[in-house]
C-alpha cells in the first residue's frame, strides 16, 4: 500500500509532485503509487489530457464512423450494391463522447485517490527549486515531474488569430457537419481529419505550404495522396497562404470560403505560468530542456511527453514514465532510446513506419514489396500499399515503413527487430501465417536473398548435392 502525502507545517509533503495528469503523468502517478511511494498528482483542466479529451481518443472514433460511412460506398468491387450513407452526424458526436466517457473512468480522480495519490484540480507554479504552490497549497517533494503537455500551434498567418477557427481542442465540440472544411496543415492530425470529414459528407481541402507527411518514405506518402484524392479530398501543397477571414482563405493565386477553418499545423509544449525560472528549469519554445534521462537542470525535476522537447506522440510519454520508474524509484540507469520510435498515421490506408528512413541512413540499402502481390490484399481489393524496408549494407534492420490497412497493427515486429539490431535473415525465419497483409514483410526479406540463393554458385551446388546425395 502506498504511503500518503502528509502536511508539515502547511506543506503538503511528498516523495513524487507530478504536474499534468496526461497520459504520461497518469502512467509515472498509477506506477509509482502502487509501488509505495507518496504521490501529489496536479490537474488544471481534465484528467486523461490531450489523449483522452482531444486527442487519440475522439479522433479515432471519428475515423471509426467515417469508415463505416465509406464501407457503404465501396462495396461495388466485391458485387455489393453501393449506397450513400445516410449520415447522423449528433449520432456520430455522440459515438465520439460515448467512447470518452467509457475510458474516462480509468483516468479518473476517483481512481487515483484510490491508488493513494492526493490529487489537485488546480493550475501549479513552482515557487522555488523545491516547492510547488496549486489552489493554495504549498507543495514539497523528493521529485518533480513535469508532464504539461502540448496545444495546437497557430502558425502566423494575418487574420488568423482575428477569425473563428478549429483545433483539436475545439473540433470534437461542432454539432453541425462542416459544409467544407480547410485543414490548414498536412500533417497525420490534417489527413487524418481531412479524410473522416470528407467520408463523412463535407467537402474538405487541405492546404500544406511545403509537401505533406514530409517524415515519411516518399513511396508510402504518394499512396495516402492517391488514397485522399481519389476519395474527393483537395490537397494543394506548396500552398501560401497571404490572409485569413471569416469565410475566406486568400492565397497567392486564388481564393476558398470555406464553411469551416481546422488548424493542424503542429504543435507547441505547454511551459508557460509554470514558474520555471524560479525552479532553476531550463526551457526554450520547443520545450523544457532534459539530458538523456529526461532530468532538467533543476536536479529533482524531470520533464517527460510532449514537453520535453522530444517526440510528440503518447506512446512515447508512456515510454518515458517507465523510465521514470526505473530511475526515480529504484535508482536505475535508464534513459530515452528513440531508435525503433514508431508512429502511425490513421488514414485509410495507414502509414505506419519505425526507425530510420532512407534519407537518415546514407548509404543504406532498401526492399520493397507492393502489396498487390501479397494475397490477402487481393481477396480484401486492398492492394495499393507497399512496405519498404531500411538495411545497412550488413542486412541490419535500420527502418521499416508500411501503408497497408492495419499497418499500425503490423509495425510492432519491425520496432523489435530494429532495438534487438536483427539482421534481415531473422524476418524470412519467422512463420506467419496465411493469408495476412503481413506476409509482404517476409517476402520482402526474402528478396534480400534472391541474388544468392537463385545465383549461379547455388544451381552448381544443388547440382552437385544431387549427385552424391542418396
Amino acid at each position: 500500500m502506498s504511503r500518503k502525502p502528509h502536511l508539515k507545517n502547511g506543506v503538503l509533503q511528498a516523495d513524487l509532485c507530478i504536474i499534468g495528469a496526461g497520459s504520461g503523468g497518469l502512467s509515472v502517478a498509477a506506477g509509482a503509487a502502487q509501488m509505495g511511494a507518496a504521490v501529489v498528482l496536479i490537474e488544471k483542466h481534465l484528467m486523461g489530457g490531450d489523449c483522452l479529451n482531444t486527442g487519440c481518443v475522439p479522433s479515432k472514433a471519428l475515423i471509426a464512423a467515417a469508415h463505416a460511412a465509406q464501407a457503404q460506398r465501396s462495396g461495388a468491387r466485391f458485387g455489393v450494391a453501393p449506397v450513400e450513407p445516410q449520415v447522423d452526424f449528433a449520432q456520430v458526436m455522440a459515438h465520439v463522447h460515448g467512447v470518452i466517457a467509457g475510458i474516462a473512468p480509468h483516468d479518473s480522480v476517483e481512481r487515483f485517490e484510490g491508488l493513494g495519490c492526493t490529487v489537485i484540480q488546480a493550475a501549479a507554479r513552482f515557487t522555488g527549486p523545491g516547492e510547488v504552490e496549486a489552489g493554495g497549497q504549498r507543495i514539497s517533494a523528493r521529485r518533480f515531474i513535469i508532464a504539461t503537455g502540448s496545444r495546437a500551434a497557430r502558425p502566423p498567418i494575418p487574420g488568423l488569430a482575428e477569425t473563428p477557427h478549429l483545433t483539436n481542442e475545439t473540433l470534437f465540440e461542432l454539432t453541425e457537419l462542416p459544409t467544407h472544411l480547410a485543414v490548414i496543415g498536412g500533417g497525420p492530425i490534417g489527413l487524418e481529419m481531412a479524410q473522416a470529414f470528407r467520408r463523412l459528407g463535407s467537402a474538405v481541402t487541405v492546404l500544406e505550404r511545403a509537401t505533406i507527411l514530409p517524415k515519411d518514405e516518399p513511396e508510402a506518402v504518394a499512396v495516402v495522396r492517391a488514397a485522399l484524392v481519389a476519395e474527393g479530398v483537395r490537397i494543394i501543397e506548396g500552398a501560401a497562404i497571404a490572409r485569413i477571414d471569416p469565410g475566406r482563405i486568400t492565397l497567392s493565386d486564388g481564393v476558398l470560403e470555406p464553411s469551416h477553418i481546422l488548424v493542424a499545423a503542429g504543435r507547441q509544449p505547454v511551459v508557460e505560468g509554470l514558474g520555471l525560472a524560479e525552479a532553476g528549469i531550463a526551457f526554450t519554445p520547443r520545450g523544457i530542456t532534459v539530458d538523456a534521462g529526461l532530468r532538467t537542470s533543476n536536479p529533482r525535476a524531470f520533464a517527460i511527453g510532449d514537453c520535453a522537447g522530444g517526440p510528440q506522440f503518447t506512446h512515447i510519454a508512456g515510454a518515458h514514465a517507465g523510465i521514470i520508474i526505473r530511475r526515480v524509484l529504484f535508482g536505475l540507469p535508464a534513459k530515452t532510446d528513440y531508435r525503433a520510435l514508431p508512429w502511425v498515421t490513421y488514414t485509410d490506408p495507414e502509414l505506419a513506419h519505425a526507425g530510420l528512413t532512407e534519407a537518415d541512413a546514407p548509404g543504406c540499402k532498401t526492399l520493397i514489396q507492393r502489396l498487390d502481390g501479397n494475397d490477402r490484399a487481393q481477396a480484401e481489393g486492398a492492394t495499393e500499399g507497399l512496405i519498404k524496408i531500411v538495411l545497412s549494407p550488413k542486412g541490419v534492420i535500420l527502418g521499416a515503413t508500411i501503408v497497408a490497412p492495419g499497418a499500425g497493427e503490423m509495425i510492432s515486429l519491425w520496432g523489435l527487430a530494429i532495438q534487438k539490431q536483427m539482421k534481415i535473415g531473422a524476418i524470412t525465419g519467422v512463420t506467419f501465417p496465411y493469408p495476412t497483409l503481413s506476409e509482404v514483410g517476409r517476402r520482402a526479406a526474402g528478396a534480400w536473398f534472391t541474388p544468392a540463393l537463385f545465383g549461379p554458385k547455388t544451381r552448381f551446388f544443388v547440382g552437385l548435392t544431387q549427385r552424391f546425395l542418396p
